[in-house]
């Protein structure tokens, strides 16, 4: 059996730590004993960056904001597609993870922190959503594994009536809140009709090659 070793830990606000560790070939951010992220299962978070882009349709010059950088996956699969005068806000909580991002898993960042394109902000997302009133052409919501989420409890302010209000405020008309989820919730689906938004709702397997747990994503259209 391959063991795991630790390779970092990451202050977490108002909520206990994570950890990076090594299983084989494979990068897995834990909290506890949960697996939040793993580098061999990408797909869902990968589809979450592309289908918002095929949703936008063409606009060269989209202005997106990425709640969450995890390991990356979304923020590169949008940058495969977006126009090169395209911006990206990345909001990550954790400093720690962007750290990790430049240092042990360097090759899976794969340069992306530094495209030109890219913004990256130690932020809490609400916040960022708050300061951009009508800035984005879509927001895309990776946190805390969904509306029932593990991290923190102040993650669970984002999927609220409040929060779903912020997002909305921080779209222009027309655009897109995606949302990353393991798992569904017709509670939530609820809300963001309430909350004004036209929601697509699709179901993705985690794995690119067709295979592992099926994950949520929510497309809601302001």
């Amino acid at each position: 059996m391959t063991p795991r070793e630790l390779i970092g830990v990451a202050e977490v606000p108002g909520g206990p730590p994570l950890r990076l560790v090594r299983h084989g070939n494979d990068f897995i951010i834990m909290l506890e004993r949960n697996e939040l992220m793993s580098s061999r299962m990408s797909g869902s978070e990968k589809a979450l960056g592309t289908m918002t882009c095929e949703r936008l349709g063409a606009l060269p010059s989209a202005r997106l904001l990425i709640g969450g950088y995890g390991m990356g996956f979304t923020l590169r699969a949008v940058l495969a597609v977006v126009g090169r005068d395209a911006r990206i806000v990345v909001a990550e909580l954790v400093g720690g993870i962007i750290d990790w991002a430049r240092g042990p898993l360097e090759a899976l960042t794969d340069g992306c922190l530094d495209d030109p394109r890219v913004e990256v902000r130690i932020a809490d997302i609400g916040e960022v959503m708050d300061a951009g009133t009508g800035a984005y052409d879509a927001i895309l919501l990776d946190v805390d594994n969904g509306p029932d989420g593990l991290t923190r409890q102040a993650n669970d302010g984002l999927y609220s009536t409040r929060g779903l209000a912020r997002a909305l405020a921080a779209l222009r008309p027309g655009g897109i809140l995606a949302i990353w989820s393991t798992d569904p919730d017709a509670g939530f689906t609820r809300r963001l009709k309430q909350a004004g938004f036209a929601v697509d709702e699709v179901r993705v397997r985690a794995r690119e090659n067709g295979k592992g747990p099926i994950h949520n994503i929510w497309f809601a259209r302001a």
